[in-house]
C-alpha cells in the first residue's frame, strides 16, 4: 500500500533524535568485508550530528511526516560543484526511510522532492552513493532514473 499524503519539510531540532536513529537503517545489508557496522553507523551519526549543531552552508536535511504527523523518513542533500563542468549539482548523502513506513512509498516521495528541489536550485544533476549489497535501496534508485555515473572502487591495504 503506498501513502501519497506526505509533508517534506525542512528538519528541526526535534527531529535530531528521529534522524539519528535511523542511522542503523544503512547498515541493514551485506557489507563490504572491510567495512564494520558500528564504524559505519558511527561516521554517519557523526556527519549527521554536525549538521544538526552546525548546519553548514550547501547542506540540507528534510523530513517526511505522514498524514497522521508521524516521521516517516529523512533525506540529507548537499549542494556540489561538478569536477568535470563546474556546474552545480546537488547529492543525496542520506536517505532512510523509518522500518514502520518501509513500502509505503516514502522513499519515492523523498527522491521526488530531491529531484524538485535540485531543479529548483539550477542544479545539473542528482547524485547519489550507494553500497553494492543496498539491494534494495538500488531498485529504488534505478526505478527513479538513477543510473551509474563513477564507480568508487576500494582495496584494503595493510
Amino acid at each position: 500500500m503506498t501513502d501519497t499524503r506526505l509533508l517534506i519539510r525542512l528538519a528541526e531540532e526535534e527531529d535530531g533524535d528521529f534522524i539519528l536513529a535511523q542511522t542503523t537503517r544503512f547498515v541493514d545489508f551485506a557489507l563490504p568485508p572491510w567495512r564494520r557496522r558500528d564504524e559505519c553507523i558511527g561516521g554517519i551519526r557523526r556527519d549527521l550530528t554536525r549538521h544538526l549543531d552546525d548546519q553548514p552552508p550547501n547542506s540540507y536535511l528534510f523530513v517526511a511526516e505522514d498524514a497522521n504527523g508521524a516521521r516517516a523518513g529523512f533525506i540529507h542533500l548537499q549542494r556540489t560543484v561538478d569536477f568535470f563542468t563546474g556546474q552545480s549539482n546537488a547529492h543525496i548523502s542520506d536517505l532512510a526511510v523509518a522500518a514502520r513506513h518501509e513500502g509505503t512509498g516514502v522513499g519515492k516521495a523523498l527522491l521526488a522532492h530531491a529531484e524538485t528541489w535540485a531543479a529548483e536550485h539550477g542544479c545539473r544533476l542528482l547524485t547519489l552513493a550507494v553500497f553494492p549489497g543496498n539491494e534494495r535501496a538500488r531498485a529504488l534508485y534505478a526505478a527513479a532514473g538513477f543510473a551509474t555515473d563513477l564507480l568508487r572502487l576500494a582495496k584494503p591495504v595493510a
